[in-house]
């Protein structure tokens, strides 16, 4: 398996940026879910799943770091940059968009609350649990996650906002191993759950049913993997995944 798509979300459930090549530190790649929406009456980090309105955005780093700030285009084309708008701006103009008052957070230590309708079909029956600081990924344990082009099959792979994609197949094999990627070594630990979030629509997809569905009935509920960040390093487009050992 080789790396053909790189892709960064610096802000979580909005659209995010493919790359060349990336840096992985110890909580996946550089600006992965550092930045997030946080809606001030609930005190929680909106996602997808709540306000799918967020998947018709995008965000992109403005640097190389996440401390250089974030450039958000609404679904209006408006950009809105972090690091050169006027204190407040950003807050005011992401507020009016969502319809509440909502302010762009980025990623502390504290981590954030997720939540997830157990009944996809009616989004009803939402649960709770508590994530990660360091990167507001929705796992217990900061992570990379990577997918194959043979379990995507005809799905589009922006619906799965995974980190890596890599062609062939095989990946829910090396579940439980170490494998390399350029310099960076990952544990993959488990295989990644499917929720709501891969039905909602975005730009260009319209919202369905069946692609959780069909997950849940051929695959287990489970597509992709997901990994620890044991040695970091950097990755690029080309290079293999090797097994350790």
């Amino acid at each position: 398996m080789r790396v053909i798509d790189i892709w960064r979300f610096p802000v979580k459930s909005m659209g995010g940026e493919q790359l060349d090549g990336a840096e992985v530190t110890a909580t996946g790649i550089r600006g992965d879910r550092s930045h997030g929406v946080f809606d001030v009456a609930s005190g929680t980090v909106l996602t997808g799943r709540r306000t799918p309105e967020l998947l018709f955005a995008a965000a992109r780093l403005a640097g190389a770091s996440p401390a250089d700030g974030v450039v958000l285009t609404l679904p209006d084309g408006t950009q809105l940059d972090t690091g050169r708008s006027e204190s407040g701006e950003v807050d005011e103009r992401l507020s009016a968009w969502l319809g509440r008052r909502v302010e762009l957070r980025s990623a502390g230590d504290e981590g954030v609350t997720c939540e997830c309708p157990l009944d996809f079909e009616r989004d009803a029956d939402w649960i709770e649990w508590q994530g990660p600081g360091g990167a507001w990924h929705d796992t217990a344990r900061r992570r990379l996650t990577f997918v194959s082009t043979a379990a995507l099959a005809d799905w589009d792979r922006r619906r799965f906002r995974a980190n890596v994609i890599v062609d062939g197949d095989g990946e829910d094999d090396l579940v439980g191993s170490e494998v390399s990627i350029g310099s960076v070594r990952l544990e993959v630990d488990n295989r990644v759950d499917r929720c709501v979030m891969v039905t909602r629509p975005q730009p260009g997809l319209e919202r369905d049913l069946d692609v959780l569905r069909t997950v849940n009935r051929e695959r287990d509920t489970c597509l992709s993997v997901g990994c620890v960040v044991v040695t970091p390093g950097k990755l690029a487009i080309g290079d293999e995944v090797v097994r350790a050992g």
